[in-house]
């Protein structure tokens, strides 16, 4: 037999390559918007839409390797699948390509971070391009286009330019609290009339409400990258997430995204959309809501040290509070330490210190090696220092002393705690080791008495009775703890010591970076250093050229350090002769640069209106694709598919820029993304040698159940797939062994889509080989000839047909790849048993296959004598005649054994059922001659006789 037409390598490589140019030459992948083409195309105009997306790569100088396509190939699957079930579908595919690694290699190596992430992107767009991957090419970008970071820029502006209004719940522009300020319906700070303030101080004021801000702020400064960093960039053991170098508590002028004024909106949007309770369980608990109450303590013999303000949510334990805990770097700290330790100080409370002041120094300097997490942790020592200072408990009037301690966090509440160390674990153990007074005021119920100081730890229960509570004007003894909570926020709201309220864990977004591959600010400084926004024509700021790519790094281990910039090098650019509408003048640019997050916020809007340079988007357009329906009460994207590593970092970013757009009547949507799954990863086995080292997992062999490497027997574990472990293996492998058709269907048959699975570059033949049979099913192997026939299918292959097209239809509309596969697998195989392939059965085949192999499908679809791409074709749909079963199989059982199995009709009675199973051999043997006590029928499929 001629190999000429067989299908192997070679000729899957032939076909995939002139498919992906015919779809390129014809725009297959195309999507009209309805106010262009589709406008004047009503038919079209009136299918249902789909808007799907994954969470757009960075592109990387590695390439893909097997592990990256599988959501692209998933969501092209769905996106091919919701074309021929008659959708207009709108996918694309862009690159989020500012961020540190380009940065870091232009560091290296003097290459421009541009022209390193530009041939990353041609080379990823290759490999893409290889796969088949259906995106509409018209609407891919780069966030490093300036097209694209000019509207970056613009929603920062309009987020700067914003606040958000509490009673109106939701943003407004900043002009408008600016008229309330002027006339006089809002109260300034200090009281001051609006027209009396500087400008100065008018800035300052409004920065206080701007949801875009800058401010001195408590920062994780890390020197040995030379930047700051989220919380979300730094690892639970106090290390940077990028390079693993310490972080360090600084306060630094940073800018910063009011996110926490959206808090609540955050938590009610979960519950519109349809995401995994696991993702909207993280962002629940990282924005943090608790109820409970803020109250103001005065710190200093007569109040002269200020007022600390505390959150807490066991106000009911007021009575019980005997010191203060401020977090290391609280502002009132240095106003409130004495020159020298009060009369009557605990030689413990001083940490063998001569003076306060230097005993808080030198805490301050240890707490700010820690990270949160390590700050937190439940350690046996409890460590911390007396300031000198005392505070005032508003509800007794009792002097209590004030301490700092690195587990109080600035991050969380206000900084500052009252200790209730009868009722608090934490604070249990500091009293304990600083040998601080405990009161119990919450009676206990465990037999353990009211006397802390004969207990093995703290006592707090949520159900039970207030005691020794009793003050100036109120009483709790005897209260449940919700009456206590509620009568003490009544008597603190009297007396204006403090009020009910409501906290979040949520801190506003650190939005500033002391990078140069990122979007610059759109901000000048004049000569008070007021910020001022630049106007929409002058954008985009692009960055300028400079020396040297790299910020200034320091010892990682200095935390005494400050950033240093690539941009504030360049003076030319920093400092700049511009009018802003009132004159020519000097400013000073903003030196540093957005964070890799900004770009990714608001993307899918640019899907939309891709060459939209006059707006955002054309409200007509984000409406069609993005905006409410009818399931989709706030709107989003159809289908979002990514990691779920990105659970409070990105989907938490983008849906708080999307709700800005939202309240300032940009976007009809409320929410980016309804519907979000998250894929699982592909793992590969990584081989150790004896020092644990991993070695190339190709050049490893497997002898009688060992593995071996030059010789040497190695270990075998699962792992990442990655240059580091040793174990990448690129799809470019695959696609010269098998072709792309046979990668895609490989990955999608590995398991469930949101399961993690190994990779076996052995297992790919098997896909290969159910391409060979679809394909020697249509085609001589010999000729070439298509070989199917005009007969009518049989009874029984129609069934099949229709049983699969039933199948594969609910699978695919369901993200369950896997098994549409494998239902496809057995119609295939039911026709490989067949004399002559009916043509009918063929077409059925290719048409359940073009979504998940679309090369081969389009090439058999056209052999098959049709004129028009596969792709626009209707999916088949399923006869439901011959989706009724013929027969039933029927267990008989006798003493709870099975005697028989018996294939009746669906429909027979119990009466017909019963006289078959007791006629049947096996049943009779089975008796014995025994009488028959009971029979139990559950027809079709059940029959159960007790004998006598």
């Amino acid at each position: 037999m001629s190999e000429t037409h067989k299908y192997d390598a070679a000729l899957a490589a032939d076909i995939e390559a002139r498919w992906q140019d015919y779809w390129e030459r014809h725009g297959t992948y195309e999507t009209p918007n309805p106010s262009g083409d589709l406008a004047g195309d009503p038919e079209r105009a009136a299918r249902p839409k789909k808007f799907i997306m994954d969470m757009f790569p960075y592109p990387s100088g590695a390439g893909l390797h097997v592990g990256h396509p599988l959501g692209y190939i998933a969501t092209d699957v769905y996106a091919r699948f919701q074309r021929m079930t008659g959708h207009n579908v709108l996918h694309a595919l862009g690159f989020d390509a500012f961020g540190l690694p380009a940065e870091q290699y232009a560091v290296q190596t003097g290459t421009h971070p541009r022209v390193s992430t530009e041939a990353n992107i041609r080379t990823y767009k290759a490999q893409l391009r290889r796969l088949g991957l259906g995106h509409d090419q018209r609407r891919s970008f780069a966030t490093i286009d300036p097209d694209y970071y000019r509207w970056t820029q613009w929603i920062f502006l309009r987020i700067f330019n914003s606040w958000y209004d509490p009673d109106a719940g939701r943003a407004r522009p900043i002009e408008e609290l600016v008229a309330r300020f002027e006339a006089g319906e809002q109260a300034t700070p200090d009281g001051r009339p609006w027209g009396e303030l500087t400008a100065a101080e008018r800035a300052d004021v409004l920065s206080g409400y701007r949801l875009a801000y800058a401010s001195d702020s408590p920062v994780n400064w890390c020197p040995g990258l030379g930047t700051v960093l989220a919380n979300e960039e730094v690892t639970a053991d106090g290390r940077s997430e990028r390079g693993n170098f310490p972080v360090f508590k600084s306060k630094l002028r940073q800018w910063n995204m009011r996110i926490t004024a959206y808090a609540d909106r955050l938590l009610d949007g979960l519950d519109t959309v349809d995401w995994p309770e696991a993702i909207k369980l993280q962002q629940r608990n990282w924005i943090g809501r608790s109820e409970g109450a803020r109250i103001h303590f005065q710190v200093g013999e007569k109040g002269d040290g200020g007022t600390v303000t505390v959150f807490t949510t066991r106000q009911d334990t007021l009575f019980g509070a005997t010191y203060m805990v401020l977090a290391p770097e609280h502002h009132l700290i240095d106003a409130v330490v004495p020159a020298a330790w009060p009369e009557g100080t605990h030689a413990v409370w001083t940490g063998g210190h001569a003076t306060p002041a230097e005993a808080v120094a030198a805490y301050r300097k240890q707490a700010a090696a820690k990270s949160d997490v390590e700050r937190q942790a439940e350690a046996k020592e409890k460590t911390g220092v007396f300031t000198g200072a005392f505070a005032v408990n508003p509800v007794n009037g009792e002097r209590i002393p004030v301490f700092i301690a690195d587990y109080v966090l600035l991050g969380y509440g206000t900084g500052a705690i009252m200790a209730v160390p009868a009722h608090d674990s934490r604070d249990f153990a500091f009293a304990r080791a600083f040998e601080l007074p405990m009161r119990c005021v919450v009676e206990p119920a465990d037999g353990r008495g009211t006397d802390p100081a004969e207990w093995a730890d703290a006592f707090d229960a949520k159900d039970a009775r207030v005691i020794n509570s009793a003050g100036d004007g109120i009483t709790l003894d005897g209260l449940t703890v919700p009456e206590a909570k509620s009568r003490m926020n009544s008597w603190l709201q009297e007396r204006g010591l403090g009020e009910g309220t409501v906290n979040f864990r949520l801190r506003d977004w650190l939005f500033s970076r002391q990078r140069y591959w990122g979007e610059p600010f759109p901000i000048v400084y004049d000569e008070d250093g007021v910020a001022h926004p630049l106007p929409d024509e002058m954008l985009p700021l692009e960055l300028p050229e400079v020396e040297d790519y790299s910020p200034r790094t320091f010892d990682p281990d200095d935390a005494d350090t400050q950033p240093e910039t690539p941009l504030s090098r360049n003076e030319e650019w920093v400092n700049v002769t511009l009018d802003l509408g009132d004159g020519p003048k000097r400013y000073r640019r903003e030196t540093n640069t957005m964070p890799n997050w900004a770009g990714s916020c608001w993307y899918q809007l640019r899907y939309l209106d891709p060459h939209n340079d006059e707006r955002l988007v054309d409200p007509e357009i984000e409406r069609y694709w993005m905006g409410p329906r009818e399931g989709m009460p706030t709107g989003g994207v159809d289908l979002y598919v990514g990691g779920s590593e990105h659970a409070v970092l990105h989907l938490l970013y983008a849906r708080f820029w999307q709700k800005v757009l939202f309240d300032l009547g940009h976007v009809s949507s409320d929410e980016p993304y309804h519907k979000l799954f998250n894929q699982g990863m592909i793992q590969a086995y990584v081989y150790r040698d004896s020092r644990g080292f991993p070695v190339p997992a190709a050049e490893v062999e497997e002898r009688d159940g060992t593995f071996l490497y030059q010789g040497q027997p190695v270990t075998r574990e699962l792992g990442k797939i990655g240059k580091s472990l040793k174990n990448v293996v690129a799809p470019d492998e695959i696609f010269a062994a098998y072709g792309a058709d046979t990668l895609r269907l490989y990955e999608m048959a590995m398991g469930p889509l949101e399961v993690s699975r190994p990779w076996e570059t052995r297992a790919v033949v098997g896909q290969f080989r159910l391409l060979q049979r679809l394909w020697r099913n249509v085609l001589d192997e010999a000729t070439g000839e298509v070989t199917v026939v005009g007969d009518e299918p049989d009874d029984e292959t129609l069934r099949a047909m229709h049983r699969a097209i039933d199948g594969v239809t609910q699978d695919l509309e369901q993200l369950r790849f896997n098994t549409a596969i494998a239902k496809i697998t057995e119609l295939n195989n039911h026709v490989t048993k067949l004399a002559r392939v009916p043509r009918a059965a063929a077409e059925t085949l290719v048409l359940l296959i073009a979504p998940l192999a679309p090369h081969i499908a389009e090439e058999l679809w056209a052999r098959l004598g049709h004129g028009e791409s596969v792709t626009r074709q209707a999916f088949p749909v399923a006869d439901p005649a011959y989706l009724v079963a013929e027969t039933v199989t029927c267990v008989v059982q006798v003493r709870g054994k099975i005697r028989a199995r018996l294939e009746v009709p669906p429909a027979v009675t119990e009466a017909e059922l019963e006289a078959l199973a007791l006629a049947d051999p096996g049943v009779v043997a089975a008796l014995g001659g025994a009488g028959i006590r009971k029979v139990i029928v559950r027809a079709p499929k059940l029959v159960n006789i007790v004998p006598a």
